[in-house]
């Protein structure tokens, strides 16, 4: 590599770490370090736990992307030296230094914009993620198993924690649906992303006379909220059904009806749980589920308002169209909101979704300027 293209790569990651400099409040940062420092120094910090744990987790996450922002300014002015030493000197180890220190700033300014992305207010809370195929009974049930696995390789991948709340079997094949909370770091600021509808192009595995068959699933994900939101449900506005859990291959299955459901009656919304060992824990968590559920719907209704009162076509939901998966006649996975798109249909299916995640969070920012 020339000193020149040295050069050029280094100024590409400092005109981006100019850039996370003037999005950043260092001072307010620096600022909130020093008082969450002070509160856990107190001796009373630990007299609520719950409390005490949200403070460490604030403030962690805040001095973690403190402490990444200032390692890439210092990598810059580093690696800037550097290049003036090189210019005089021409040492080859100098040079090998600096071309692999540069490409590692260049990855590492990559995760940061990722991690700058994500710092809307319930980015980094888990995940309440449910899979719902479409008309088309086997075909699309059998879609929406495809689809689980590709969910569940992801989140291996990415070191997050599943518990399976609600599992329907399908009636031949594949599932009804599926409820799966996500437990990580940014689950939800990174599972937005697939919200919507999924659509397969395929010959069907069903069809005896092998002809090509279209099918749909739509994917929900809303935020785990506390219990402290403020969300009120009067119980006459809801209804509660009990059932049998069930689960792949005959697992969860229990004798008691300890499942439960519950519709919101205005609004057709349904929360449902299973994973729990009794009917009072699943109704609990179906409740919490049903509160995260409307409070999301209130935070796209002002949305949608927002938007009409600027004038812009915004379109919220979960019901459009956003990705079409084809493995006939050719192998395509594209995007339709970003256009990112792959040939290598067997990676994404076995998980390699973040390609397609980061696209997504990159045009909400270019949306928004």
């Amino acid at each position: 590599m020339e000193i020149s293209d040295i050069r050029n790569a280094l100024q590409a990651a400092r005109s981006k770490v100019s850039d996370f400099r003037g999005s950043l409040d260092l001072e307010k940062m620096e600022a909130d370090i020093a008082e969450f420092d002070e509160q856990m120094a107190d001796p009373s910090f630990w007299n609520d736990q719950q409390k005490a744990q949200k403070v460490i987790d604030e403030g962690n996450s805040i001095k973690s992307k403190y402490n990444a922002f200032q390692s890439l300014a210092e990598q810059v002015e580093e690696y800037s030296t550097m290049i003036e030493m090189l210019e005089e000197e021409q040492d080859a180890d100098i040079r090998a230094e600096l071309e692999a220190g540069i490409e590692k700033l260049n990855k590492d300014t990559e995760e940061f914009e990722l991690e700058m992305l994500l710092s809307e207010p319930y980015d980094n809370n888990n995940a309440i993620l449910e899979i719902h195929p479409g008309a088309g009974g086997t075909e699309s049930q059998d879609w929406g198993e495809m689809l689980y696995r590709m969910y569940t390789r992801w989140m291996d991948k990415k070191g997050f924690s599943t518990e399976v709340l609600d599992y329907q079997d399908g009636e031949e094949a594949g599932i009804k649906s599926v409820t799966l909370l996500v437990k990580g770091t940014h689950a939800y600021g990174l599972l937005k992303a697939e919200k919507g509808v999924h659509r397969l192009v395929r010959i069907s595995p069903f069809d005896s006379s092998g002809r090509r068959h279209t099918s749909f699933v739509s994917i929900d994900v809303v935020p785990e909220v506390n219990e402290d939101i403020d969300i009120e449900i009067n119980p006459d506005d809801i209804r509660i059904d009990t059932y049998r859990a069930s689960g792949a291959g005959g697992q969860h299955i229990n004798k008691t009806e300890s499942a439960v459901r519950i519709t919101h009656k205005e609004t057709g919304i349904v929360a449902a749980s299973q994973a729990g060992r009794s009917q009072i824990a699943n109704r609990e968590q179906a409740m919490q589920m049903l509160k995260a559920k409307l409070y999301q719907k209130q935070i796209e209704e002002k949305e949608q308002e927002m938007a009409a009162i600027r004038g812009e076509q915004k379109e919220i939901g979960w019901g459009s169209q956003i990705r079409s998966y084809v493995f006939h006649p050719y192998s395509m996975v594209k995007d339709h909101r970003t256009n990112e798109e792959t040939g290598n249909t067997d990676a994404v299916m076995d998980g390699d979704l973040d390609p397609f995640i980061e696209a997504y969070l990159r045009s909400l920012i270019q949306t928004s300027e």
